[in-house]
């Protein structure tokens, strides 16, 4: 199974190698220090399974996964536990805390080899529940390029069927991500759902317009004007206090 480790601390992949060495159906094709060497990595060897680590300089792990069309099996490693059941929620086969402990890493590989064989059931009794990190910027493709978006560019998200608009002061970028999702990573004391279609940084409000009969649209500082709900303009209202 010919496998790529992405982390960016050496001496944990070269005892991850070490390990890995007991088990003669691996085969590690390339070792990579983050995410964007991991992103061109996979793209180019197509490996069948990644050891990712979660916490890395440039993007994180999960930034870099959703970066993929047809992401590899992924088993997630990192020393931190709350990160647990998000892994799970990217369809991670598993994850393990470091150090990696052998008797852990062979169950892992026992999942991955089950689900090579169909058996896609999958054990979560190791999750920890944890409610999703917040994020602190959104990372898009944008024309074969990667680009990090800091929160306080993203004037406003707005659904678009299977993806998501997400608009700065002059364009915007897709990402195949649902409203549901963002609402709850982003924070809430910044970005408001105040539509069905739009999640709003409240930042970028220049006014809140009155245009018929209890309809209101914001109006941002990029000029651009957006519907308000009755349930948004009240969460709108909370959080403005007016």
């Amino acid at each position: 199974m010919r496998t790529i480790i992405i982390d960016d601390e050496p001496l944990a992949r070269s005892l991850l190698i070490e390990l890995l060495e007991e088990h003669k159906d691996i085969e590690v094709i390339a070792e990579c220090n983050d995410g964007f060497e991991g992103l061109k990595a996979i793209q180019e060897l197509q490996p069948e399974l990644v050891f990712l680590d979660i916490q890395m300089p440039k993007i994180t792990g999960f930034e870099m996964l959703e970066l993929l069309d047809n992401p590899p099996k992924i088993i997630f490693t990192t020393a931190y536990d709350e990160y647990a059941l998000k892994a799970f929620e990217v369809n991670a086969l598993d994850y393990l805390l470091k150090p990696v402990h052998a008797d852990r890493l062979s169950g892992a590989l026992g999942k991955v080899r089950n689900y090579a064989q169909g058996e896609s059931q999958l054990s979560r009794d190791r999750i920890i529940p944890q409610m999703p990190e917040q994020m602190q910027r959104i990372v898009v493709k944008a024309g074969g390029e990667v680009k990090i978006l800091p929160l306080q560019d993203v004037f406003y998200l707005e659904a678009a069927d299977d993806y998501v608009k997400i608009h700065t002061s002059d364009k915007y970028y897709l990402k195949h991500q649902t409203m549901s999702n963002f609402e709850q990573q982003l924070p809430s004391h910044q970005f408001v759902r105040i539509h069905r279609s739009y999640l709003v940084n409240i930042q970028h409000i220049h006014k809140v317009d009155l245009y018929e009969k209890e309809q209101y649209c914001v109006i941002l500082r990029n000029d651009a004007r957006l519907q308000v709900s009755r349930t948004g303009y009240t969460k709108l209202k909370a959080e403005l206090g007016f």
